[in-house]
Parts: C-alpha cells; structure tokens; sequence
C-alpha cells in the first residue's frame, strides 16, 4: 500500500509540472497512471442487437443460441502426448489405487468379525498360499506396481522441489526411469520375494 501512494504522490506531481509528458510517456503503459491524467479512458458502446422479446422466445431457446456463439476450449486430443501427463495421471491414479484399496481392507477388517467373515492373518495367508504360482505372480505384480510408480515417481517431485532436473529433457529422462524403475522393482517384488 505504501509503495502504490508514493508512485501515485510522485505521478501527480508530475502530472502538474509537466502534463502532457506525463500522457505521452507513462499513461501508454500504466493503467493508474493513463486513469489519472485522463488519457485513455474506456468506452463502451451501444449495443446494436435488437433487444429480445421474451414473451414469444423461450429462454432456453436464447441460451442454446448463446452457446453456440461462445468458444470451444481445445482439450487433450489436440495436443500431443508427453510422458509428463502420463506421468501425473498414472501418479494420481496409482495414489487413489492405494488409498482406496487401503481404505475397502480395513473397513472389510473391521467388520468381518460382525459379518462372520474370516480375514485374519492366518486365513488371509492360508487363502495366498494354496493360489497357483502364476496367480500369486499376478497378483503380487498388481498390488506392488502402483506403489513402486507412486514412490519414485514421489522421489522425482522431491528431486523437483530441490529446484532440480527441470530441463525438458531431464523430465523426460526422469519421466521413462521412473516408469522403468517401477516394472522392474514391480516383477522384482512379484517373481523374487
């Protein structure tokens, strides 16, 4: 607030000794500045559209001729796809994998004991080990392969709050390691463990 009065208490000054250096020069280029001196003010012309008759349009009709008039915002399908979007929605998605899948177990924890469910830690690993190899592999690689991506794609935006690997080509380095490093940690944790 300070430093605005003293450019305001300095632009009328000037303005007094010297108006029409001040319309020349500095109300081209700040809008305070142009409003003071009274260069440039704004004008806003008539309409020349007839005005509407609401009694015979309906009101839906003139909104629907309203939005045919306004723009369209271009979307997804225009731009060309980056490992960055990929990226971040792969990370959202993999966030929400996880806490919702947290969340529907320990509720379903919680309750088998009123529902006469058996989700105890016996049974849970009883029910694992009698899968066959190929469904334990699976299942293995579907639970580890979000949370590997969530944590080192993690791991990058912390490289990134350090102010580091901003270079376009660096974020598209770290972009396909992240996703690298997520199989592969991913089928370590399901073929090794």
């Amino acid at each position: 607030m300070f430093p605005q009065r003293i450019v305001q208490q300095s632009l009328r000054r000037l303005a007094v000794h010297n108006p029409s250096a001040v319309r020349t020069t500095v109300g081209r280029f700040a809008a305070p500045a142009a409003v003071a001196t009274g260069n440039y003010a704004q004008f806003r012309y008539a309409a020349t559209v007839a005005p509407v008759n609401l009694e015979t349009t309906e009101p839906k009709e003139i909104l629907a001729k309203q939005r045919l008039n306004r723009p369209v915002s271009p979307h997804l399908t225009i731009y060309k796809p980056q490992i960055t979007w990929y990226a971040s929605m792969s990370n959202r998605i993999a966030g929400t994998i996880l806490s919702g899948s947290l969340y529907i177990f320990v509720t379903a924890y919680l309750v088998s004991p009123l529902l006469g469910w058996h989700l105890e830690s016996a049974s849970l690993a009883a029910a694992f080990g009698a899968l066959p190899f190929a469904a334990k592999a699976a299942t293995k690689f579907t639970l580890a392969l979000p949370f590997t991506f969530h944590a080192f794609n993690g791991v990058r935006h912390l490289i990134w709050d350090m102010g580091k690997q901003f270079t376009n080509q660096q974020i598209i380095r770290t972009g396909f390691t992240v996703v690298g490093l997520s199989v592969a940690s991913a089928l370590y944790l399901a073929f090794m463990v």
